[in-house]
């Protein structure tokens, strides 16, 4: 793979995984807009590694602090449900939304690489959901995280599910969610930033053990470093930079962006 391929991918991995305007689908038109060859098999998988590790690292950075708590607090109820904290009875709720996603990820993964993806599949993914997180937008929302309960991180973690189409925005998705259950623009945003967390670990998992199998194909580490590098940076930024927006704006912006860009997708193909 060319470097500057890999640097082009890792910004657009970054950036696109936290807002929500789809990884997937991003990755999908950037390549076939700017003519490039596509890696396969242990490549495509190596490189995917790469990326995937890069946004967690963006994203567990961020969130740091908070997981710490969440972890020693979780222990903590395990123990002594009961006696569990609010963040301890948080981190079992965060770990619960997580799991409709990694098993359908891993029960349907290849019927998403074979049938799904496609320029029409995600030009449609963007404009639908886009017009999903505008109403979900609309929805009036005061409740924070510590309102949150099992049958709120059902709800978003089932909505997670659809972001395995390509187009569909896994934060887009579990944000409009969080907004339609009642949740705050920014409570919204954190619990599906870090609810992401365990999904993208599996993912990361689940293709490390692919790449440990096969190999890391001769003349691709450079660009797997590059990468990671790029989308860790750029993950950070969107993390930070998402948090602090919806801290005074709507998501109307991205909104328009995804249907004039579904729109453009849908012409072309």
């Amino acid at each position: 793979m060319d470097l500057w391929h890999a640097l082009v991918l890792g910004i657009v991995q970054g950036l696109t995984e936290f807002l929500p305007i789809s990884s997937s689908g991003h990755l999908e038109l950037v390549p076939r807009a700017l003519g490039w060859s596509q890696p396969e098999g242990s490549a495509s998988q190596a490189f995917d590694v790469a990326l995937h590790f890069g946004t967690l690292v963006a994203v567990v950075v961020h969130f740091r602090a908070d997981l710490v708590r969440y972890v020693v607090d979780g222990i903590r109820a395990m123990r002594s449900p009961k006696a569990a904290s609010a963040d301890g009875k948080l981190a079992w709720l965060f770990v619960v939304s997580a799991v409709p996603a990694s098993v359908a990820g891993v029960l349907f993964n290849s019927f998403i690489d074979d049938r799904l993806g496609t320029p029409i599949v995600v030009g449609w993914s963007l404009i639908i959901f886009g017009l999903v997180l505008f109403a979900a937008d609309r929805m009036v929302g005061e409740r924070d995280l510590s309102s949150v309960r099992l049958r709120d991180a059902g709800v978003i973690g089932l909505a997670q599910v659809l972001a395995l189409n390509p187009g569909t925005s896994r934060s887009g998705i579990t944000i409009s969610a969080a907004r339609a259950v009642g949740l705050q623009r920014e409570a919204a945003v954190r619990f599906s930033f870090v609810m992401g967390i365990p999904v993208i670990s599996g993912a990361f998992v689940f293709e490390m053990a692919s790449l440990v199998k096969d190999g890391v194909p001769d003349g691709l580490v450079e660009a797997m470093v590059i990468g990671a590098a790029v989308s860790a940076l750029t993950g950070w930024i969107a993390v930070t930079g998402l948090l602090k927006l919806v801290r005074t704006r709507s998501f109307t912006p991205f909104v328009v962006y995804r249907i004039v860009l579904g729109v453009v997708v849908l012409l072309v193909a």
